[in-house]
């Protein structure tokens, strides 16, 4: 049977589990395995996820699951998002309910985040909707990777995105399990639809701090909307890369100066 979530398009056999380790075949369905297992929950900082110009200087619950549908060699959550972890279960009502309960915190809301939500897009939507139910906003942390149908499903309900756009070129995207044009397909759709939607760009050395995969990214935007945001963040050293040096700052500097000459909204991260 086809796993359609994402652009993988796993085959699975009965009991066979995804590439993403949170989705798999049973009894003739596929089956959201990570459905309510909560292995991270925290009450946040909206511009920790990042997101600079949605709601600035608010807070908001932040949620996440185990698994993932890409394979980053950077991946800074890689504890969570390489396998099955352990976790309690939270119904999307019990999720809603800590979410309100954090409003005198000043809480506005929920995001999917940590690992990558979209494999566990049943427990998100769910939750996303009864969440605007309750006048709550819902944030999604994401690749961008699930396919254009559940994509269009879900935007209904989300208010905010963070994308990471991890490169501008399309086999360095597969090199890492990613699908390049849908990424970008999804971005234009959210765009379109009238989602707020931020851009981040982790520069890992080695793989996309060189200018002209950076002028891609920029290239992007530009057509886009040369006003989403985009976050250029600095990498330090995480998953199977700790023994690696962090981002050349003056590479972050000269990349920030080839955004601004495009797009308007442009924020440095990690430094």
């Amino acid at each position: 049977m086809i796993c359609d979530n994402c652009s993988h398009n796993c085959n699975l056999t009965d009991g066979a589990i995804g590439l993403c380790h949170a989705r798999s075949e049973k009894d003739g369905r596929i089956v959201c395995d990570n459905y309510g297992k909560v292995t991270s929950l925290a009450l946040d900082p909206i511009e920790k996820k990042p997101l600079a110009m949605f709601f600035p200087g608010s807070k908001i619950l932040s949620a996440g699951s185990y698994g993932c549908n890409m394979r980053c060699d950077w991946c800074q959550n890689d504890s969570i998002s390489r396998g099955y972890v352990d976790a309690d279960t939270l119904t999307p009502a019990e999720l809603v309910e800590m979410a309100l309960s954090a409003r005198s915190r000043g809480n506005i809301g929920i995001a999917y985040t940590y690992n990558e939500p979209s494999v566990g897009f049943e427990f998100v939507i769910d939750s996303a909707r009864l969440a605007a139910e309750n006048k709550l906003v819902n944030v999604m942390v994401t690749n961008g990777m699930l396919s254009r149908k559940r994509s269009d499903e879900l935007m209904r309900f989300i208010d905010a995105y963070n994308i990471d756009l991890k490169t501008g070129v399309a086999s360095k995207y597969e090199k890492i399990g990613g699908d390049m044009s849908l990424i970008c397909d999804n971005i234009r759709s959210i765009r379109t639809y009238g989602r707020h939607v931020e851009l981040t760009t982790l520069v890992v050395p080695g793989f996309n701090d060189d200018e002209d995969d950076f002028s891609e990214i920029v290239d992007f935007i530009a057509k886009t909307d040369r006003n989403i945001p985009l976050h250029i963040t600095r990498f330090f050293p995480a998953g199977n890369m700790r023994s690696a040096a962090p981002t050349d700052i003056n590479t972050l500097r000269r990349f920030r100066d080839i955004a601004r000459k495009k797009i308007k909204n442009v924020f440095l991260g990690n430094v």
